[in-house]
């Protein structure tokens, strides 16, 4: 199987292209700068905005390329934010369109932001869209993702928070091992997570699984509270965890981000269940932080 990948150098990107390669699967990397290294023997190609993307070859595609959501959302990042998901998966179509043979399949990143704030609901990949910022751009690049469906099979993986050497967990890990760390405001909040060994492995049998269609959450099978998470992380580091962020200094600060902070959303992965995925990570325990 020859398998390309958008978003190759990020932080999924780099770990997806280290798994399949390990399982015997030629990856080809699609990257702004196609002359930098992403490790291994390779073969590389653009990806970009503004030009159609060469996907001759390729077998299947696991496009992950999107502006990072954290941080400040200024009016500028929210831009960038829905640009690089909408316009990124239009490119993806089009060169899936413009390939001699189209792919078998094209594996899509989207994000359980889509669900919106669903307090103490399970979340399925049944359940609706929710509201918010993040719901409407997610909503937006999976409906230009749906356009593929008339020439390959297309799986929708919204994505949890997913943990790994790197990423939000680096950051974290600072804040935590400086006794800074805390629940984040009244810390009930659902957290839906998965670990990164767990998250390439299910878009990896999502590609070579023909049953897997539409949406597909990749999270872990037991989301956890945020207050859990807290003690759980700051136990791993044998740190204090006393501090805690008020939902009010947090808006101040990160303004409309803040709220994805604070939503709770407990994702379940249906899909991946019913289809015998077995994780590795189901439960975060202090296990979980000792493997990153």
């Amino acid at each position: 199987m020859k398998l390309g990948i958008t978003g190759a150098t990020g932080f999924v990107g780099k770990r997806l292209i280290q798994a399949a390669t390990r399982s015997g699967i030629e990856v080809i990397a699609y990257t702004r700068d196609p002359s930098r290294a992403v490790g291994g023997c390779v073969e590389t190609r653009g990806f970009s905005l503004d030009k159609v993307p060469d996907f001759s070859g390729c077998d299947g595609i696991i496009h992950l390329a999107g502006e990072n959501v954290a941080g400040l959302w200024t009016a500028a990042k929210k831009r960038r934010i829905h640009e690089s998901r909408v316009l990124g998966a239009r490119r993806v179509v089009e060169g899936i369109r413009a390939a001699q043979v189209p792919p078998e399949v094209l594996i899509a990143a989207s994000a359980i932001g889509y669900y919106g704030n669903q307090g103490e609901r399970d979340i399925t990949e049944e359940s609706p869209r929710g509201s918010g910022f993040l719901a409407d751009v997610c909503a937006d690049n999976e409906a230009e993702i749906l356009a593929a469906e008339p020439l390959c099979r297309v799986v929708r993986a919204r994505i949890g928070l997913v943990f790994g050497e790197g990423g939000a967990l680096g950051a974290m890990r600072l804040i935590f091992k400086l006794g800074l760390g805390g629940p984040v405001g009244d810390g009930q909040q659902w957290m839906s997570w998965i670990h990164i060994e767990d998250a390439v492995s299910l878009l990896l049998f999502a590609a070579r699984n023909l049953d897997i269609r539409g949406p597909l959450n990749v999270t872990a099978p037991w989301p956890i509270r945020n207050a859990d998470f807290t003690k759980t992380f700051a136990r791993s580091l044998r740190r204090p965890a006393f501090f805690r962020a008020p939902a009010v200094a947090l808006r101040l600060v990160l303004r409309e981000f803040a709220d994805e902070l604070l939503l709770s959303r407990r994702v379940l992965p249906a899909v991946a269940t019913a289809e015998g995925f077995g994780f590795q990570f189901p439960e975060l325990t202090e296990v979980v932080f000792g493997n990153l």
